[in-house]
């Protein structure tokens, strides 16, 4: 993608991390000492066994390079601003959706330099390796989530009312922002598009629905309350596309590595309501 385009997708995650900013409160990062198990369980979901189904995943569809290192990419690159509005439209445990969100954003900092790097050395051949600059990566998507989240964090401290009433606009703000840049991908990759869509599109399905499986069931098993699994469950499945976009176009510099994102930024809003009409109807069944 050109300059530009690059420019376009920088301003939608700077919108979209300035929204989570604004929904976040020094408090939400106290509520470890509150739900300690619940944040654990859902933490140990995101950033261990989320990255370990999709490398499986990846290994046993025999993907092409470019495809599997998108699903790594979006594998490390958990949560988002998307997984706290499904869950409150879920009736999930919204403090607990936003903490997961607000700890993730933090440690993946860490942990998708690495997560990357292994990814680019093990699915590509020797002749075409791309190894990242691990301190200089960190620092980048330093920039790119801290940033922005700090401001709409420092926003929301100091003028409360108007942090509330741009949330929304935000939000939308960043939808359409985002439904560019995905067009814009598939018009940059267009002829290998549907080759892509037919390896990426099952793959990214299915790491969708296992580890929202895996979070809503390994919950239970932690004994966790139904909202609280709820909220496990999406913030294990539901992955910050716009994350992995950057990182794909932004660091990389390859809009090959962006389309499993692409496609996944498209099947989650499908999958995402399903899991929005099954927990309407699950608390439905609880009060009755």
């Amino acid at each position: 993608m050109d300059n530009i385009s690059t420019i376009i997708l920088a301003a939608s995650l700077f919108i979209i991390m300035l929204g989570m900013g604004l929904s976040l409160v020094v408090s939400d990062f106290k509520r470890i000492l509150i739900y300690p198990k619940a944040i654990l369980v859902g933490l140990a979901n995101q950033l261990i066994i989320l990255p370990l189904v999709g490398f499986i995943l990846a290994s046993v569809f025999s993907l092409k390079p470019e495809i599997a290192i998108g699903i790594m990419i979006l594998a490390a690159c958990p949560g988002g601003a998307t997984s706290n509005l499904i869950s409150h439209l879920a009736k999930g445990d919204i403090a607990l959706s936003v903490t997961l969100t607000a700890f993730s954003s933090l440690i993946t900092i860490i942990t998708i330099p690495f997560i990357v790097n292994f990814s680019l050395l093990y699915f590509l051949s020797e002749d075409q390796t791309i190894q990242l600059n691990v301190i200089e990566t960190i620092i980048q998507i330093l920039v790119i989530i801290i940033v922005p989240v700090s401001i709409g964090m420092i926003i929301r401290k100091y003028n409360e009312p108007f942090a509330l009433r741009m949330a929304k606009p935000v939000k939308v703000a960043s939808a359409i922002v985002l439904a560019l840049v995905i067009v814009g991908i598939l018009i940059k990759e267009k002829d290998n598009f549907m080759s892509y869509l037919q390896e990426a599109g099952l793959v990214a399905l299915l790491l969708n629905i296992f580890t929202m499986a895996i979070g809503y069931y390994s919950a239970k098993l932690f004994r966790v309350h139904q909202k609280g699994a709820m909220s496990i469950a999406i913030e294990s499945g539901i992955q910050n596309g716009t994350l992995a976009i950057s990182v794909a176009i932004a660091i990389l510099h390859n809009t090959s590595f962006a389309i499993a994102p692409a496609v996944y930024s498209l099947l989650m809003f499908f999958t995402g309501g399903i899991v929005i009409f099954l927990g309407i109807r699950k608390s439905k069944k609880n009060e009755s």
